[in-house]
Formats: structure tokens, sequence, C-alpha cells
């Protein structure tokens, strides 16, 4: 019997192991088992639960011949391909046709009617995309009663109807919550281009970066300012530290956000600039950008400040309070 073959009879009969039982069981060397343990993960054998130390792995109950049978219209599948990231409640990530039909299966619904639908979404809620990025300078319009932003973007929405979270949505939810800086450094990857875009269309002659609320360990604004490594002045932007710690997305009402963006966020700066960009990981009610943009357009720093965030609701700023 293949070592491989043995590996997934014993965690069929255990249930679930870790590398040391499989080790043990297998009478091979650790990097063997660690080999096969790998690639079998890799094609959807094996699930892999948890982190180092403690790691198991249980068989994976996804449908390969299942995905293969089933045919989407080829520009749909192109964009669920693109678009579609599913993360189950054990954490697996499944992108593109197999995480759609692993999404649709556990809802028990009709995996092409459902892709049709997901199409139609797309093109319905991205008709205001501009090349690489949303415009949403709309919505603050309609927020705030003065607006200190010329231009706003959203590099996607954090969810949509119907289907819930996007890719970039739980890229970012996840990569926060785990502090992962491999996921960190997947979402800089991916909104690489569309920043470039901004700042060349835009003009843009320096960025600041918005700076967290929570303490941990990974700072994502941080990972994300290291791994894009934009090569323009950056305007030092502080986060003061109050005696009680009150992140925004604590505060449900937009007026609270306002006084909070406004009395904790402070611009170290006495360069001035023409077009500043400021960055965020995500839009609740855009009170810490739009705070940040008048502080530098009232000191001078900036002529006009455009903002970017990785996500931005579609519909209520609370929405994505969890992030």
């Amino acid at each position: 019997m293949k070592t491989s073959e043995k590996i997934l009879k014993f965690i069929e009969e255990e249930g679930e192991a870790t590398p040391k039982q499989i080790t043990t069981y297998s009478g091979t060397t650790n990097r063997a088992v660690f080999k096969q343990l790998a690639k079998m993960t890799e094609a959807g054998k094996l699930i892999k639960i948890g982190k180092p130390p403690k790691v198991f792995y249980k068989i994976s109950i996804e449908k390969d011949k299942t995905e293969k049978a089933i045919k989407l219209d080829q520009a749909i599948e192109k964009e669920i391909e693109q678009n579609f990231l599913y993360v189950t409640p054990l954490g697996e990530y499944f992108s593109g046709k197999k995480g759609f039909i692993k999404w649709c299966e556990e809802r028990k619904l009709n995996i092409a009617q459902q892709a049709k639908q997901y199409s139609n979404m797309l093109a319905r809620i991205y008709r205001r995309k501009d090349a690489k990025v949303i415009i949403a300078t709309d919505k603050f319009k309609d927020t705030f009663s003065e607006n200190f932003l010329k231009e706003v973007f959203y590099i996607d929405f954090y969810s949509i109807p119907q289907f819930g979270k996007t890719k970039l949505g739980q890229l970012l939810l996840y990569a926060k919550q785990s502090q992962d800086k491999k996921r960190i450094k997947e979402i800089s990857n991916i909104v690489r281009d569309p920043i470039d875009y901004v700042i060349k269309k835009y003009k843009i002659d320096a960025i600041g970066y918005i700076p967290p609320t929570v303490r941990r360990e990974v700072q994502f604004m941080k990972e994300l300012e290291k791994n894009l490594n934009l090569p323009l002045p950056q305007i030092k932007l502080t986060k003061i530290k109050t005696e009680i710690i009150v992140p925004q997305k604590t505060l449900n009402k937009i007026r609270d956000r306002i006084t909070n963006a406004k009395n904790t966020i402070m611009v170290e700066d006495k360069r001035s600039f023409n077009n500043v960009l400021l960055i965020d990981d995500a839009a609740g009610s855009g009170a810490s950008l739009n705070e940040t943009a008048k502080k530098l357009l009232n000191s001078g720093i900036a002529n006009k400040v455009y903002g970017l965030t990785i996500t931005g609701s579609y519909k209520g700023f609370d929405v994505i309070s969890e992030i």
C-alpha cells in the first residue's frame, strides 16, 4: 500500500489525526509524511485544522467530480473564479467555482441558477466602478453635512446582498482577526494595482495611513504599509491613546464616530502637498477619513484629499462594524 493510501486509511479510521500520530502509524519519516499531507491537502483530499504546534488532519468531503460535472456559462464561470471566496466555519478557504459550489450545496441552492443571479448582482452593484475602483463619493456627500474629500474610492464592497461577504471582505475580516501576515500579504497583492491606478490618475504626491485603535501584535495597517512600500512621502498620522480605548466599530451613531475621529486622530507633519491620498482598511461611517481630511486641509498640508479603503459598505455603515 502506498504511503498516501496508508495515511488516508488511518485518518478515515481515526476521524482525525495529528502529524505525529500519522508518522508513527505509517512507519516513515516526518519529512515524507508532511510532504504527503501537503499534497493531499492541496488536492482537496484532506482538511488541515489548526496551526502548529496543534494541527489535525481530517478527510475532506469535497466533491471534485461534482465540480467538474457542473457546467456554467464560460463568462459567468470566469467571474466566479475571479471574485468568489467561501470560508467555512472550520476556517477552510475555497475560492472560485469550487467555493461557489460548496456555498450553494451547503444551502441546498440550485448552482446554475445562483451563478446567473451572482453575475447579474455583480453587474448591478459594480456599475459605478471606475476601471479598478468603486466611486463612493456620493455616499459620503449623503452621509456628512460637510464632506472634505475630493473623491472617495472603495476597492471592493465588504458584503453584497444575497451572497454575503465579498472575497476582499472575507480576507480582510479573517486577516485582522487571526493577525495572519500571509493573508495580509495576499490582500496587499490584490490592492496594489488599484492603489497604483488611483495614484497615477489623480496625481497623488503624498499618502497617509489611517492609524488603528485596537492594539494588536500584528497591526494590519502597518503590515499593509510595509508590503505596499509606496514610493511617496508619507504623512504621519497618530491615534491618541485615551484612558479608555473606544474603537470606532463600537459606536453606533455617526455623530459619535465623528467626535471620536476628530479628537483622537492627530496629524504630525508640517510639509505641504497638492494631492494627498488617505488609505484605510474599511469605511464604516467614513468618519475617520473625513475628519482626517479636514485636518489636512485646514492645516494647509494638503490642497486636495482623496480617500481610499480596501472595503466599504454597500448599505449602512454598521454592516462592517465586525472588522
